[in-house]
C-alpha cells in the first residue's frame, strides 16, 4: 500500500436543481466565498488558478488546478491538480427530485514532505482533516444555493 495516495469520495445532497448548482462549482475563484478551508484561489486563465486550502490540522496544501473537462449537459467538472496534490478531482451532478446529488470524486497523491514523512502514523488524521473539510464545503454550498 502506498501510504502517500488517497481516494476520497463524498455525496452531497443540495437543495437546487443541477442547472443551478454547476454555475456556482465551475467559479473556483468564489470557493472561499462559500467554502471555509479553500483559503485562497489565484486564477492563472481561464482553465487554470492555484488553490491554497486549510482544514483543521495546522498545514497549508497548496495546488495547481488545471481544468480537464468542463461539461454542463452532464454535469462534470473534472481537473488536474498539481503541487502539494498530485492527481485529479471531478464533480458529478444528477438530479436528485427537486434538487441535486453532488458526487465529489477524487484521487491523488501527497507530494508534501511533511505530510509524506507522516504518512503512516497520520493517516487516520490526514482522512479526518478531510472529512470535516467537505462537511463544512457542503454546508457552505447549501446556504449559498438556498440565499441565491
Amino acid at each position: 500500500m502506498d501510504w502517500c495516495r488517497y481516494r476520497f469520495r463524498s455525496r452531497w445532497t443540495l437543495p437546487a436543481a443541477p442547472a443551478a448548482v454547476y454555475p456556482v462549482l465551475e467559479r473556483i475563484e468564489d470557493y472561499p466565498r462559500w467554502w471555509p478551508q479553500v483559503r485562497e484561489v489565484r486564477l492563472a486563465d481561464e482553465r487554470t488558478g492555484t488553490v491554497r486550502v486549510r482544514s483543521l490540522l495546522p498545514y497549508d496544501l497548496v495546488f495547481t488546478a488545471h481544468e480537464v473537462r468542463r461539461d454542463p449537459v452532464t454535469g462534470v467538472l473534472q481537473i488536474a491538480m498539481t503541487g502539494d496534490l498530485e492527481g485529479w478531482a471531478r464533480w458529478t451532478l444528477t438530479a436528485d427530485g427537486p434538487g441535486t446529488l453532488a458526487r465529489y470524486d477524487q484521487e491523488v497523491e501527497v507530494t508534501k514532505v511533511l505530510l509524506r514523512r507522516l504518512a503512516v502514523p497520520g493517516r487516520p488524521l490526514f482522512r479526518a482533516n478531510h472529512a470535516l473539510m467537505m462537511r463544512a464545503g457542503r454546508r457552505g454550498l447549501g446556504a449559498r444555493l438556498r440565499a441565491v
